[in-house]
């Protein structure tokens, strides 16, 4: 059967699917080992050579980790895949792989403030400059892009400022400067968006999140969708990997040399828990993005809460981007403002099953204090551009029954003090200062 024509709910079944040829196990097998032995020299050194197929070092390829790879892919409608340690790694791969010194990258600057440190601190050392603009702006990105531009980076929903950029729109843009346009589809998954239906290159997504979906294991994967020409001027290091491979000269750059000489690859034991996890992927994010738009609208009815931020509701300044975007759902991350960072603390602290952790996309619900954890290094502007405020939590909503996650949302608004006068003259200074 053809599988372009399998809703999502059966693709994350059988999508790059099929049993273990030598044992019929519909379960994939984790081959839990360092290395491969071979019968000759010969085979050794053609695999080394890329001359023949095969298995040398995990570091490079595993069958457990390229069984994953393969869903990945055909979730994505991608050319190939390779997966990463984590969704950091993969987006640092990634970005090593197309820029160097003296290269920029364009990015919005409402993304996760963790991949926000890694392009002004950590590349920046490699002499790759990065040219941050308004997220949703296309035309700021038309007008950062230079000869030195190597790719324009997004996410899909911002993390935390909740935006939505307009990918079709901006991939127009690349497309016009020969740029590839690299999409984080972390918070999305391939159930709600498949980004190279709108025009992306590369989709990136921190698998720990929603297609672990359970807080047990770290990984990332870059998916090249197969749409940009590699044999393109601008990026003359992969000219070998063309001359070889052709349209797969990107992944082949990836996989016998940054991905190798980086060491970043994924352990066959979290790639067997994402395989498993794929499984349940559609019901899942449909049960969360149900609870979350049930939980963003009880929260922007009530007069405790500031502001709630989610693309869901007609309120969002993207929600038209959102609803023309996402296929079955809104995500399930949400942003709520209440007044000041002791209340937002009060209200942490008066959870009593909603999880206080640093992660999203767990079955369970989870809440943070972005100020105060992964944004607090950011500056003050860098923390306005994020959307980021000392008041602000983020709540990722999990699979438990909506109702219980409201009750446990409400009890714990109900135990913050009452906002003084003092706080709201500090929050309009915040404010008048942020302007």
């Amino acid at each position: 059967m053809n599988e372009a024509i399998m809703h999502v709910e059966t693709e994350v079944i059988h999508g790059g699917f099929s049993p273990d040829k030598e044992t019929g196990a519909t379960t994939t097998p984790i081959v839990q080992s360092t290395s491969f032995s071979h019968e000759t020299a010969e085979e050794l050194a053609h695999i080394f050579e890329g001359r023949a197929p095969g298995y040398v070092y995990s570091r490079i390829s595993n069958p457990t980790v390229i069984s994953f790879e393969r869903r990945m892919t055909a979730l994505e409608q991608g050319l190939g895949a390779v997966a990463c340690a984590s969704g950091m790694a993969a987006i640092s791969t990634t970005a090593l792989a197309l820029a160097g010194e003296g290269d920029e990258i364009v990015s919005g600057n409402s993304i996760f403030g963790g991949t926000y440190s890694l392009f002004k601190n950590t590349l920046s050392r490699f002499g790759i400059r990065p040219v941050f603009v308004e997220s949703t702006d296309v035309h700021a990105y038309k007008d950062a892009i230079t000869d030195r531009t190597k790719l324009i980076f997004v996410e899909t929903i911002g993390n935390p400022k909740m935006d939505v950029p307009d990918i079709e729109a901006i991939s127009k843009v690349a497309k016009e400067h020969g740029v590839p346009f690299v999409v984080d589809s972390t918070v999305t998954t391939p159930v709600l968006l498949r980004p190279r239906e709108f025009g992306a290159d590369i989709v990136i997504h921190s698998t720990s999140k929603f297609v672990s979906g359970h807080g047990n294991a770290i990984g990332g994967i870059i998916i090249d969708s197969g749409t940009f020409d590699w044999s393109n001027d601008r990026y003359p290091q992969l000219a070998p990997f063309y001359k070889k491979t052709r349209q797969f000269a990107f992944l082949a750059s990836l996989r016998s040399l940054f991905y190798r000489d980086l060491g970043c690859c994924l352990s066959p034991f979290n790639a067997f828990l994402m395989l498993t996890s794929i499984e349940s992927l559609a019901v899942r994010m449909e049960r969360q993005c149900a609870n979350t738009h049930e939980i963003a609208l009880r929260l922007s009815r009530d007069k405790r809460v500031e502001n709630v931020r989610y693309p869901g509701l007609a309120s969002h300044p993207d929600n038209e981007t959102a609803e023309r975007q996402f296929s079955c759902g809104y995500g399930a991350v949400l942003t709520l403002t209440l007044g000041s960072k002791q209340r937002g603390f009060e209200f942490i602290n008066g959870l009593q099953r909603v999880q206080n952790l640093a992660n999203i996309g767990d079955a369970k619900t989870l809440v943070i204090h972005p100020a105060s954890t992964f944004c607090l290094d950011a500056t003050d502007a860098e923390r306005v551009a994020m959307g980021v405020s000392d008041d602000m939590v983020r709540l990722s909503i999990g699979l438990e029954h909506v109702d219980d996650i409201w009750l446990d949302i409400d009890q714990a608004l109900d135990g913050m003090t009452e906002e003084t006068t003092d706080m709201k003259d500090s929050k309009e200074e915040e404010q008048n200062s942020a302007d």
